[in-house]
């Protein structure tokens, strides 16, 4: 298996049909693998050797999916950056893959060029400009390198390195995944498989292209046949012109952009009758915003997807015939669904057990999309591993049909007093208030208890609630030793990963700083 086989095949069946389509450009099937296969030539022409890291930082466009495509072509590996990173955090990703060549954009082309100036990515030998404005000279303009000879493809596959993808720091420090052809394109069969992609498919690309979720997405779509379409990043009117444009019958997008799409009073002026099938995941979905988007999206069906990085990414669906109020299989959108098809999933106790349908575990995944290992971090990978499982991290229970339910990070269940408590029952208590925006339940340290639950609200504009009301909606709903502790109310926005996935390792620093104990 080697990712580059779907353009082949795809000039084979559907040569005239586009391909991508981004602002006015428009490129067929042919003429995206001509591009391709020049821009590989060039990037050889430059140096890049088979299993050279390749990094792009950039929003959304039709070049960031050239690219993925022009380096495994060329034998290297391509590094996605996480657009929300700070420059500290941008350096530490180059270095740590130690790629040789970045391309990027106008929105980051001086975070670049300053580290670059400064000596802090020294790897880093060229700078390929993607935007088409006016550049500096030391930087080569993207367009120049697909003027070139064709190359041939390199036919790296099966287990070849194909990617580095850093996770999202929501429990730690980033870690470079590194995942095969092998573990990508069977990770695009899966989604071929639960979402039924096919070449009518015009796959929207909302969600951020550095992020695994979309890549699989990206994959997919391409393995089946269809086309993509692009916007530089999720802004509801942005979404609702491209696919009212286009006839945009799938995307993936996290719960966050669901939300503010169905609520944006904007939404009736749009034609997106064509929308068919979201995909949401990387974060829990509030049932508000399922039942708001099912009732302003009538004619489209919703996926809720579960995965992670290391498994590129899917291990679970729940389709639509979850998505419903009554019946056998009301309100079953709640679980992440069934192990999707080529994954093996259980839940284990600590001893990586397998434990009774109903009780909570860790998920271990086994299949063909479990990845290779951590990058140069051999004892890390080891630690993930258990007897050919990929330990998660994330607490769940099945039920008797095989539904998986997550209930929290294992990493941050919280202990208090000997008891365990999960982060997400505490959470969808206080969200089924009605009244709150943003919420996140972290553990803080206590003298007596060890542990104990502090819940950081943000209200909805014009809500009023004090932690009281809170404490005491809490106790009526849930166990009295889950209740918080103590709440803290804030205005500005949660901090969140690039996946929309709220940073608590960050909303916790401030409580243990001063502890001998540390939480990550």
């Amino acid at each position: 298996m080697y990712i580059t086989q779907s353009l082949k095949r795809n000039v084979q069946l559907y040569p005239s049909k586009i391909a991508t389509a981004y602002m006015d450009r428009s490129f067929t099937w042919k003429e995206s693998l001509d591009r391709i296969s020049k821009l590989a030539f060039s990037l050889k022409k430059l140096g890049v050797r088979d299993r050279d890291r390749i990094a792009i930082l950039s929003h959304n466009n039709d070049r960031y999916f050239e690219f993925f495509y022009a380096v495994p072509w060329a034998g290297a590996v391509f590094v996605p950056i996480n657009t929300r990173l700070a420059p500290p955090e941008i350096e530490f990703w180059i270095n740590d893959s130690e790629s040789s060549i970045i391309f990027v954009d106008s929105n980051f082309v001086k975070i670049i060029e300053d580290l670059k100036q400064k000596n802090k990515i020294p790897s880093v030998k060229n700078i390929v400009y993607i935007s088409d404005d006016e550049c500096s000279e030391s930087l080569i303009r993207y367009e120049s390198l697909i003027t070139t000879d064709v190359a041939e493809d390199s036919l790296k596959g099966y287990d070849d390195l194909a990617g580095l993808f850093y996770t999202g720091g929501t429990t730690g420090r980033s870690k470079g995944v590194m995942l095969s052809h092998t573990n990508i394109v069977v990770n695009a069969f899966n989604g071929i498989g639960i979402g039924d992609f096919n070449a009518s498919s015009k796959w929207l690309h909302a969600a951020p292209m550095f992020h695994i979720a979309d890549c699989a997405g990206l994959f997919g779509i391409s393995q089946a046949g269809g086309s993509h379409f692009f916007i530089p990043g999720f802004v509801p009117k942005l979404f609702f012109e491209a696919v009212s444009k286009f006839k945009i019958n799938e995307t993936i997008l996290v719960p966050t952009m669901v939300n503010m799409a169905v609520h944006d009073p904007e939404i009736t002026k749009y034609d997106l009758t064509s929308l068919k099938k979201i995909l949401y995941g990387a974060s829990p979905m509030p049932e508000p915003v399922i039942v708001k988007a099912i009732e302003m999206l009538p004619n489209c069906t919703f996926y809720h997807a579960y995965g992670q990085t290391e498994c590129a990414p899917l291990l679970t669906c729940s389709g639509p015939e979850t998505h419903v109020f009554d019946g056998p299989l009301a309100y079953k959108f709640k679980s992440c669904g069934k192990a999707v098809m080529g994954v093996e999933l259980m839940i284990a106790d600590e001893n990586g057990n397998e434990v009774p349908r109903g009780n909570v575990g860790e998920i271990y995944a086994r299949g063909s999309n479990v990845m290779l290992g951590y990058w140069r971090q051999k004892e890390l990978t080891e630690k993930a591993m258990h007897n050919g499982w990929m330990k998660t991290g994330d607490g769940a229970k099945m039920d008797e049909e095989g539904y998986v339910y997550i209930v929290d990070r294992v990493k941050d269940m919280i202990i208090s007093g000997g008891e365990n408590i999960y982060s997400t029952e505490v959470e969808n208590a206080i969200y089924s208030m009605g009244k709150i925006l943003e919420c996140a339940v972290i553990g803080i340290p206590d003298d007596k208890w060890g542990e104990t639950v502090h819940a950081i609200v943000r209200l909805k504009d014009g809500e009023n609630l004090s932690e009281e009301d809170i404490k005491n909606y809490c106790h009526e709903n849930i166990a009295g030793f889950k209740c918080p502790k103590s709440i803290s109310f804030r205005t500005d926005p949660m901090p969140v990963s690039g996946a929309g996935k709220i940073l608590k390792t960050e909303l916790r620093k401030d409580f243990w700083k001063d502890s001998d104990k540390q939480v990550n």
